[in-house]
């Protein structure tokens, strides 16, 4: 499942005038990390009818699987299927003196994508459609359903040769702005250049880009001729749909940043781009564990070295 990501990067406050402010490299602070799901296809539970189980029962037993399904994060909702929606069909069957139920995944298509067998229960219990009986039952399938689901994704996308899952993911790192002295410049450099050392392709147009990374820069004045210094990296999808940011905040002494930032560029960006690359990666759910193959050596488009298209920004390696 798709999830933006907030990640604040707190910097400590700058220690002299040396040519490499030690507090901006390798000590971040405490990273806060806020996920949230975003609009996705919805999965549709109907209600049961070959459940083996009263009318009241089924109906409850729907319900019991949407409100464990989405404490799994998963987008259930108690409905007829429709549109793009995919759909959750419960069933059961007799196996001696137990009921065994069983969830069945169909795609939008309705065609059959998986499914998960429940914990058994007594035949007696289950005839009875006891509330707690249904609702243990409907929570101990929530977290097998939501792995199938999971599983679904990652064949459907390892199927598709444009997926992430089989390339690099191409991303546009726009003009920083905002920044005093050369911070502009000198930030949009270092963040190409540093998030293509990290493995994405990266680029200097939006088009064709999965991803776009745009560097926003606010200089606040403090009391006591101090500045705080606001940095935010904005990572957008293809759909220019925010999916999460990376925030710096750092004070300083004012006007410290007016003219050169220099090695100050290359620390914020080397500390910025392992979150922005933080970021893109969560939008896809990690690969089974297997051994490396020629296949699946480089998942995701995230794995490998640098590569920059469009103009060259001291990555010297041909485009690819």
């Amino acid at each position: 499942m798709l999830r933006p990501i907030l990640l604040l990067l707190p910097l400590l406050a700058l220690a002299g005038c040396g040519d490499l402010p030690e507090p901006f490299l390798g000590n971040p602070g405490p990273v806060g990390r806020m996920l949230a799901q975003p609009p996705a296809p919805r999965l549709a539970v109907t209600t049961p009818t070959n459940a083996l189980l009263p009318d009241a029962g089924s109906k409850a037993l729907a319900g019991d699987l949407v409100h464990a399904l989405q404490a799994q994060a998963v987008p259930a909702v108690a409905a007829e299927p429709k549109g793009t929606d995919w759909h959750l069909i419960a069933t059961a069957s007799l196996h001696g003196a137990t009921v065994v139920p069983t969830f069945t995944v169909l795609d939008p298509q309705g065609k059959d994508r998986g499914h998960a067998n429940g914990a058994p229960v007594p035949t007696s219990a289950w005839a009875a459609a006891g509330p707690a009986t249904l609702q243990q039952s409907a929570t101990a399938a929530a977290p097998k359903i939501a792995s199938l689901l999971t599983d679904i994704e990652i064949s459907l996308e390892m199927a598709n040769p444009n997926s992430l899952y089989n390339r690099r993911a191409k991303v546009d790192v726009a003009d920083v702005t905002g920044a005093p002295g050369d911070g502009d410049v000198s930030l949009t450099k270092q963040m190409r250049m540093r998030l293509g050392l990290l493995g994405p392709a990266v680029q200097t147009t939006a088009t064709g880009a999965d991803y776009t990374v745009q560097g926003q820069v606010r200089a606040v004045p403090l009391p006591d001729d101090k500045q705080r210094i606001e940095i935010q990296w904005i990572v957008k999808n293809a759909k220019d749909q925010e999916i999460g940011r990376v925030i710096q905040l750092h004070e300083i002494p004012a006007g410290t940043l007016d003219h050169y930032w220099g090695d100050v560029a290359v620390v914020v960006a080397t500390e910025a781009s392992g979150g922005v690359e933080d970021v893109i990666k969560k939008q896809t759910p990690p690969l089974p564990k297997q051994p490396p193959t020629a296949q699946n050596a480089a998942p995701r488009g995230q794995a490998g070295g640098a590569l920059v298209e469009g103009a060259r920004y001291g990555v010297e390696r041909p485009v690819q």
